[in-house]
């Protein structure tokens, strides 16, 4: 695969880095040039293998952890970025939990943790880096088409936090527009991670879902990442844009 080198002289930060959708985001992003910090939770191990691998290549990534559910230290992953790299142009918003269960028997601190990670550290990292972006800055939200389709019963929190963040982003772009900022959101169908394989029982149940008959790959996203960080999509704002491989069609 050729990789065009757009980015290179920017900063971006992707919140959830480490693993599936997110270390690929992070490892295109370099590989066009960009220096790249992100945070993780918990794969401490993924988290360093993918930082040292993008250093040997030559680049220059950093590995923040930092819980995207903790406000403050969303706000410190924005802080180190500027002061790691002098400044920030690209911010990720990746980070996201998924919690299934029927309506009778939802947990009420799985609802809290699914707004506070898939929601609120979306305007918590996009209002902290703003204050460091200028003209040309992307902010990047990763949605889901579940906020245009949810196929089965236990998903409606995930749904809902998926379908605020296509509200948030329309109206973030009125405030980010005129310092030149835009801002959009990626609604990824089913992707081939770790966390959802296109092989077993649940990707047979959506499999029938989708017009082009597979899984997305995590590079498919990445790619689509890049393309709306670069100067190519400085047009496109407040847009929420589809990949899912006619899954919502």
């Amino acid at each position: 695969m050729s990789t065009q080198i757009r980015l290179n002289g920017k900063v971006a930060l992707v919140q959830g880095g480490s693993r599936g959708i997110g270390a690929a985001i992070v490892k295109r992003l370099a590989a066009e040039g960009a220096r790249v910090a992100f945070t993780y939770a918990h794969a401490t191990e993924q988290a360093q293998a993918l930082q040292q691998s993008i250093i040997a290549n030559g680049g220059k990534a950093l590995a923040i952890q930092a819980d995207s559910a903790d406000a403050s230290a969303v706000q410190q992953a924005v802080q180190t970025t500027v002061d790691t790299f002098g400044r920030l142009d690209i911010l990720v918003n990746n980070a996201g939990v998924l919690a299934v269960a029927p309506l009778l028997e939802f947990d009420l601190n799985d609802f809290d943790r699914t707004l506070a990670v898939n929601v609120r550290s979306v305007f918590v990292a996009t209002q902290a880096a703003a204050r460091h972006m200028g003209q040309g800055g992307r902010i990047i939200n990763i949605g889901s088409t579940n906020a245009e389709r949810m196929p089965f019963a236990g998903g409606g929190p995930y749904a809902m936090s998926k379908s605020a963040l296509v509200g948030l982003t329309r109206g973030l772009a009125r405030d980010l527009g005129p310092l030149g900022i835009t801002i959009n959101n990626v609604q990824p169908g089913p992707v081939d991670t770790e966390m959802n394989p296109a092989k077993g029982e649940f990707a047979e149940s959506l499999m029938g879902y989708m017009a082009v008959g597979r899984y997305g790959e995590v590079e498919e996203i990445a790619s689509f990442v890049a393309y709306l960080a670069s100067p190519d999509a400085a047009y496109i704002t407040g847009a929420s844009l589809t990949i899912d491989g006619g899954f919502a069609a």
